[in-house]
């Protein structure tokens, strides 16, 4: 995709996506976390569904360092993989307290050395706190990222660097949402609805079912 494409795509999406922002309901740095591990490989409406519950029983590190496992596999029992997230809550929330002082650490080092962090949760939280430019790559942007010609990278580290490359720091944040909201809305995986799509002058893949 060529410059003035680029600027295309970034001024289409800003006009259909005017706030983006994470979907994740979240009122400070510790249920960021908690919400973002919750959500890898699982929708941000069902992670929503079961944080009430969870912050409302562990309101911090503190309390969920000190919960017992079955009482949290309970309650995120909808989400994928709740046994191994569970003990991942735990052990994370035990780590913050002994090794961050109960904080959420600011560097990718530090984060994905906690149990269940891996590199793209670590830059959605560097991203979200605005504390280093990140473009996190999940399902949505890795599939718009091919469709559209921005990448052809063969995993999401990949398309990251090449996402990087393609685009100024100061869009990535906005981009990274942007570009997932079209994924839910319209760029679906299964069934595009390119016929509605306003980038579709200049998606390569439109009118294809790839």
């Amino acid at each position: 995709m060529g410059p003035q494409k680029k600027k295309t795509l970034i001024s289409a999406l800003a006009a259909l996506y005017p706030e983006p922002r994470s979907e994740l309901n979240f009122a400070n740095h510790y249920q960021l976390l908690i919400s973002v591990m919750l959500s890898a490989q699982c929708t941000d409406k069902k992670v929503n569904q079961v944080t009430p519950e969870l912050f409302g029983s562990y309101s911090s590190f503190v309390t969920l360092s000190q919960a017992k496992l079955k009482d949290v596999e309970r309650i995120i029992r909808p989400i994928n993989y709740f046994k191994t997230k569970s003990k991942n809550l735990i052990a994370t929330a035990k780590g913050v307290m002994e090794r961050f002082g109960g904080e959420v650490p600011e560097t990718q080092e530090e984060l994905t050395s906690l149990p269940g962090v891996g590199n793209k949760t670590a830059n959605v939280i560097l991203s979200e706190r605005g504390i280093v430019p990140a473009f996190p790559v999940d399902t949505h942007i890795f599939r718009l990222s091919h469709r559209l010609g921005l990448s052809e990278g063969k995993n999401p580290d990949a398309v990251e660097k090449d996402l990087r490359k393609a685009f100024p720091s100061s869009e990535w944040r906005n981009l990274h949402h942007r570009l997932i909201f079209h994924g839910r809305r319209v760029c679906k995986a299964r069934s595009p609805e390119c016929s509605v799509c306003s980038l579709r002058k200049i998606c390569p893949s439109a009118g294809k079912s790839a």
